[in-house]
Parts: structure tokens; sequence; C-alpha cells
């Protein structure tokens, strides 16, 4: 892959393993979550389904915001494999699972996204697949 801030369809290899980043589930944040979204959720299962795939979008939108990614088509399979605890630390990661070029401007680019925790469990995956430009 090259820089991190240009990364267009042929920088991308079908295997290829990009981290995502780290979040924590904050317990403060937790708590106003199911104030605000979950009610009846009681907080001590941990962060409801719905948290998880926000703190994943999130951590997926900072690391591919500036990509040459111009849509993400298809966000499916979603797996929900366990609900983090407070104080959770989890790390994601997106490994590429195909490409198919459409055209001589842009691709598609499939991809596999998990949310581990901090033994390395999965909490979390999902496949994407979204548009890329090509140089």
């Amino acid at each position: 892959m090259t820089e991190p801030l240009h990364v267009h369809f042929e920088d991308l290899g079908v295997g290829e393993v990009i981290p995502l980043g780290a979040c924590t589930v904050d317990e403060a944040a937790l708590a106003l979550f199911v104030e605000r979204f979950a009610p009846g959720w009681d907080a001590s299962y941990g962060a409801p389904d719905a948290m998880t795939y926000a703190l994943w979008s999130r951590l997926f939108a900072d690391k591919s915001g500036s990509w040459a990614q111009s849509k993400v088509l298809a966000v499916d399979g979603l797996r929900f494999m366990r609900n983090p605890p407070a104080g959770e630390l989890m790390r994601g990661r997106m490994t590429v699972m195909g490409k198919d070029p459409v055209g001589d401007d842009k691709g598609i680019v499939i991809a596999s996204h998990d949310l581990l925790d901090e033994a390395g469990r999965l909490v979390f995956s999902c496949l994407t697949r979204a548009v890329f430009v090509r140089r």
C-alpha cells in the first residue's frame, strides 16, 4: 500500500490486512448511548449491538476518510459475537477479499472487517463493497 492519504484501487492488494485503529468502550458514552438509543438495555451486559456498529463505523470512517474511495455500496454480513463491556479496548482491521475493475476510472473493493477485543476474540465483523478511484 502506498501513502495512506492517497489510497487508490491499485494500492490495495487482495489478502492485505489494514489496521483500522483502536477504541475503548467509554463508560459514560455507553450510559448515554443506552439512555438515548437503547432504552431498557442493561449496560452491565456491555455495549449494545448498535453501539458496537457505531464504534466500528467511526474507526473505518477515520481510517478511510482521505482515501480515494468515492462510495461504500454495501455493508452486509454483520455478525455480532459479543457485547464488549465498558473499558474494553477494541482493535479494528480490514482484510481485502477481492477487487473488480469497473471501466478505466474506478473499481470495487470487497473487504472483510473485524473488531477484536483485548484477548484477540472477535466482537464484530462485516463485509463491505466500496467504489475506489483508479489511477
